[in-house]
């Protein structure tokens, strides 16, 4: 078993060459016409030149947050300097997966659609495996990273500090990885919405061309933003939280550690979440063979064999993986003297929960956001009277989808307390995490076949090859709102189980939190009004942006004489070319070299870099002010309220963009009116969808997944200073004596004082179970010494 520990960041290394592997085979794919490589060079570009861009952004403010975190080790008896150490680690590696992940996704998306010349088939191959390498890639680095800090500290330099110290340091890891999720969660977001509103608004809207024509100024910038936003963006929020819910467990499980039922492996509990995620790297491997369907077949089937496939496979194997790690039972005697009795069972029935939320989760998202579903049909009929009754019934959906998910939540972290405690609801964030390698790479495989299609539309290819990549393109509209749900689910499992983490490191697990205390509930408030205030920032920052955006394409529009004269063509003929003269075509061919791609793609990134630093500090400065100074409980109280107003907003704001986004794509694909009429593109009904599209692009995209890392970022930074904030704090009215201690003997409590004497005193030895509790920083602070 203590070779085990050793073989973990090897199941990384085998997920790292499996990425390799599948970025070979797909860069050896064909990109078909030079036209298509074109326009796939101008998304690459802009693609790399941003991340590049908003990396040396972000290395400025790693090395400042990591200066300050090695002072604030040094000063901590419970940690060290290394924590800073941890952190760089974190931060590097969620970039390294964002753009290694990104890389790929560009070069995968025009490969994508000339297989879509060929078949349906070999397009879902070259986007999907382009996800694979994605999804494979965050939790490969991931499992590669906490394995190796671990086995550094805990047997290297770091063997005489103790478990504790060593878990406190590793949690900078998880700092990082979210730090560097918010900014690309922020940053992503802003990119691709302001472009998105810039190409809806003036393209379809004013101009009547479609986003993805060659004509719009706005849709490279668009594609580029799916990248950045969705692959990126993405990735680097599920990397976050799948390291966040292997570290928070870790700690929970130090607990169980010096046991006598652990002693045929005293790790055991600490190293059971790593040994869950390496195991999850193997078993997404094994998935992506599930992934493949026939000409004509249907390609979220194919998805769906791969990702319950590859969860009925890992239910099987976190079975005997608990079984052989933990004894059949155990006993931790409380403070208050009861025994809890905690079983081998219960944790794997905890896992199975958490396994089951984020499945119940997404499909929950999938029957509000998809397309011809109730909810959505009913936008579709409410845009008949135009945008406001379309907003409004957008509205109502986003708020009706909070109900199913908060319930499962709720039942879920009920369910795993019972099976297994505060390490249950740990242990639950990690099993709903287990599959992230399958999980993301069926999201990522979204935006890839988002670009295809755009490629398709812009390379003038033949009807079939866009019905093809529309086919792949209408999945993955459904994959990545599932994706969105699971995010959210994840990421309500993994705050809580930090929360419980930084409970127990702060000294506040016996104590409570009691939500009548004055500072608790002023903590609640402050906490309940962070997500609006977030939320507040990062949409009016796309709001600034698409400005900027629209102004700029309209000038475009009227200034370039070449795209002005080609839209009097297609105005004239309503978008269909087909009765147009040779000249009238040779005008609008003339023109697709036109736009200045470029000065939408340096709007969209100068907005993006410069709105995101905002919303980023206030993540980590809010946590970090009300933890010195209001101390461990009124932080406390500030990170429920963030976790549950948080939660329900990320809910509402996903879904309600979801669905209007879905609302517009069936009504261009045609539905009827009141009157029995069919209606398509152009028409009012599509017109009000549109608008409706533009409200809930931010909400979807940009502040309503950032939210999931808000949440999970603040108590990170919770945990690493916990070891430094006491229970009481400036605005304590405690007058209990300072080093005063509750000591339990065989169940009865007892009150003492610790005196100090310099006189030697002859006490008697008892064989009792004794359970000694401080109150406070100071209290013990006097027992360690």
């Amino acid at each position: 078993m203590d070779l085990l520990i050793y073989l973990l960041p090897v199941a990384g290394v085998v997920g790292i060459l499996f990425t390799i592997w599948k970025s070979i085979w797909v860069t050896k794919q064909d990109v078909g016409t030079e036209k298509m490589a074109k326009i796939a060079e101008h998304i690459y570009d802009g693609a790399m030149a941003f991340i590049k861009a908003e990396y040396k952004y972000l290395a400025i403010f790693v090395v400042a947050l990591a200066i300050l975190l090695f002072f604030k080790g040094q000063a901590d008896e419970a940690s060290n300097g290394f924590v800073a150490l941890s952190f760089v680690f974190g931060a590097t590696f969620s970039g390294l997966a964002g753009y290694l992940g990104m890389r790929i996704a560009t070069k995968a998306n025009v490969r994508t659609t000339n297989a879509a010349r060929t078949s349906l088939n070999e397009a879902l191959k070259v986007s999907f495996n382009g996800g694979a390498v994605m999804g494979l890639t965050v939790v490969s680095l991931g499992v590669i990273g906490i394995g190796i800090l671990f086995l550094i500290y805990n047997y290297g330099f770091g063997s005489e500090w103790g478990l504790m110290p060593v878990l406190n340091v590793i949690s900078g890891f998880s700092l990082g990885a979210s730090s560097i999720a918010l900014f690309a969660r922020v940053g992503g977001g802003i990119y691709t919405k302001a472009a998105d509103v810039g190409a809806d608004l003036v393209g379809k809207v004013e101009a009547g061309i479609p986003e993805d024509h060659p004509l719009n100024p706005a849709t490279i910038a668009d594609n580029v933003g799916d990248n950045v936003g969705d692959v990126a963006g993405m990735g680097a929020d599920l990397f976050e939280s799948f390291v966040g819910s292997i570290i928070a467990t870790m700690v929970l499980g130090a607990v169980f550690v010096g046991l006598p039922e652990m002693s045929n492996f005293q790790l055991a509990p600490v190293i059971l979440p790593l040994t869950l995620a390496a195991a999850g790297i193997l078993v997404s491997i094994v998935g992506t063979f599930f992934v493949r369907t026939k000409e004509g077949g249907n390609p979220q089937q194919a998805l769906n064999y791969g990702e319950f496939g590859s969860a009925i496979i890992m239910i099987i194997s976190s079975y005997f993986l608990i079984d052989w790690l933990l004894p059949a039972s155990w006993e931790v005697i409380q403070s208050d003297g009861t025994v809890l009795v905690y079983h081998s069972l219960g944790v794997f029935w905890a896992t199975i929960v958490g396994l089951a939320a984020g499945l119940a989760i997404g499909k929950a998202t999938e029957y509000f956001t998809g397309k011809g579903t109730g909810p959505v049909s009913n936008i579709v009929n409410q845009s008949e009277t135009g945008a406001a009754t379309n907003i409004i019934a957008g509205l109502e959906v986003g708020m009706k989808s909070t109900a199913i998910p908060i319930l499962v939540i709720a039942v879920s972290v009920i369910a795993a307390h019972h099976f297994a405690g505060l390490y249950g609801i740990a242990i639950a964030a990690v099993g709903m995490l287990a599959n992230t390698g399958i999980q993301l790479a069926i999201d990522a495989y979204g935006p890839i076949a988002d670009n295809a299609g755009g490629i398709a539309e812009m390379s003038d290819l033949p009807p079939e090859v866009r019905e093809r990549t529309d086919t792949l393109d209408a999945v993955g509209n459904t994959t990545a709102a599932v994706g969105k749900g699971f995010a959210i689910g994840s990421a309500a499992l993994t705050a809580l189980a930090l929360f419980s983490a930084f409970m127990q490191q702060a000294g506040i697990t016996e104590i409570g939190i009691d939500v009548s205390s004055p500072i608790v509930m002023a903590g609640l408030f402050i906490g309940a009004m962070l997500p609006f205030l977030f939320s507040a920032l990062s949409i009016g920052a796309v709001g600034k942006a698409a400005m900027a955006m629209i102004t700029e394409v309209r000038r475009q529009f009227n200034e370039i004489p070449e795209l002005s004269a080609a839209l009097v063509v297609i105005k004239k003929y309503d978008g269909d070319l087909t009765n147009a003269t040779d000249e009238e075509i040779a005008t609008v061919e003339a023109a697709e070299d036109a736009p200045e791609y470029e000065k939408c793609v340096a709007i969209s990134t100068k907005a993006s870099l410069e709105k995101m630093v905002l919303p980023g500090l206030l993540a980590i400065a809010v946590p970090t002010l009300i933890g010195y100074l209001g101390g461990a409980l009124m932080l406390g109280g500030t990170l429920a309220g963030v976790t549950v107003t948080g939660v329900l907003m990320a809910i509402f704001q996903s879904n309600a963009g979801g669905a209007w986004d879905n609302a517009k794509k069936q009504i261009e694909e045609g539905t009827t009116n009141s009157e029995g009429l069919m209606v398509g593109k152009g028409s009012d009904m599509h017109r009000a969808a549109v608008v409706g599209d533009t409200v809930g692009d931010p909400l979807k995209d940009t502040s309503g997944p950032s939210l999931n890392i808000l949440l999970k970022l603040m108590t990170v930074v919770a945990l690493v200073i916990a070891p430094s904030i006491s229970v009481n704090s400036i605005f304590s009215t405690d007058k209990t004596t300072p080093t005063e201690i509750v000591i339990t003997i065989d169940g009865e409590q007892q009150n003492a004082v610790l005196i100090e004497t310099e006189e030697a005193v002859e006490t008697p030895v008892y064989e009792v179970a004794v359970t000694v509790v401080a109150k406070n920083k100071e209290a013990r602070t006097e027992m360690n010494e």
